[in-house]
């Protein structure tokens, strides 16, 4: 993001910034890309960012290897007409290399600054034992028990004590060092479902935030698209003769799908490249194999890549001889 080629120029009223990459259930990415149409908000500039970024395969088409295209990472801005708070809303469809994401943040954190930027919101996913036809629950974190108190008239739960991984959780707690307040919404997901994209969750965040920002937007299609989701993991249930699942539902049925979707789903890009780093750096360091371990369990991923992890530590051990 050294350099900004800015379309726009906007002068901007109290102005919230909306940000989201890919992460779970692509819950925060699937929510600003829909609000970003649904408002018909103007793109201000493509920020390049292809320093922070790393390549981690190639593409196949027809046969043809080639290299992938470039992340991006664009701007919107979105005029309120009542008056009250404008949107800055920041889309990219990669987290950047987990080496380089203070300086990835911090440079961000500047472009918010320079539009006097009022509140930081992002959004994310939280896994629960609930079912994937379950109306999901928001949560909600802030950078201060100010803004706490604000938000508990939404009827939503707080979340006290834990983390937020990757970029949507990353950046609130970058901006508030810099002196920027703000504030994370939270949508429930199926642990049995991590892998799969969930617009359930993408409304429910979605219509906290309108409410909050007296937002009206169309949550039709939305809705349309999560309805498909469930009919998809309908089906797959139905092949793999698990029936429809009750909530709370039990650890031992959780792992028994999470294994069965696992073989059929992918991985979001952004965490496929935070694993191969992770095996980047246990190569060289290899107290980071305890938090590739974690991540590959998170996302129920560990046979596919058992072989190459058991490796690293074959390797350290032929070193050491």
């Amino acid at each position: 993001m050294k350099e900004k080629n800015f379309y726009k120029n906007p002068v901007l009223k109290n102005p919230y910034l909306i940000v989201a990459w890919p992460g779970m259930g692509e819950v925060a990415f699937k929510a600003v890309a829909y609000l970003i149409d649904k408002l018909k908000a103007e793109e201000i500039a493509e920020i390049p960012s292809k320093e922070f970024f790393y390549l981690t395969e190639s593409i196949i088409q027809k046969g043809i290897i080639s290299l992938p295209p470039s992340p991006y990472s664009k701007l919107y801005y979105w005029k309120d007409k009542s008056g009250r708070n404008d949107l800055l809303m920041f889309l990219s469809d990669a987290q950047p290399d987990l080496a380089k994401a203070e300086e990835y943040c911090a440079r961000l954190i500047s472009l918010a600054k320079s539009f006097k930027v009022k509140m930081v919101v992002s959004f994310a996913a939280m896994p629960q034992a609930i079912d994937h036809s379950q109306q999901p629950n928001v949560w909600f974190s802030a950078t201060s028990q100010e803004i706490i108190n604000s938000l508990k008239k939404y009827n939503m739960q707080l979340l006290s004590e834990g983390q937020i991984s990757g970029l949507n959780g990353l950046f609130l707690g970058m901006a508030k060092g810099q002196g920027l307040e703000g504030f994370c919404l939270l949508g429930e997901i199926p642990l049995y479902a991590i892998q799969i994209e969930n617009p359930r969750a993408s409304y429910a965040v979605l219509e906290i935030i309108c409410k909050i920002l007296n937002i009206q937007i169309d949550f039709s299609h939305l809705i349309e698209q999560a309805h498909a989701i469930e009919g998809q993991i309908n089906s797959l249930l139905d092949h793999l003769k698990l029936g429809s699942m009750p909530a709370p539902i039990g650890e031992e049925e959780i792992e028994k799908i999470k294994k069965s979707l696992s073989q059929l789903t992918k991985l979001p890009l952004s965490v496929k490249e935070k694993i191969e780093k992770l095996f980047s750096l246990a190569k060289t360091d290899i107290s980071k194999a305890n938090e590739l371990k974690t991540e590959l369990d998170q996302w129920n991923v560990y046979k596919e890549y058992e072989d190459r992890f058991l490796d690293l530590f074959k390797k350290t051990k032929d070193k050491n001889n």
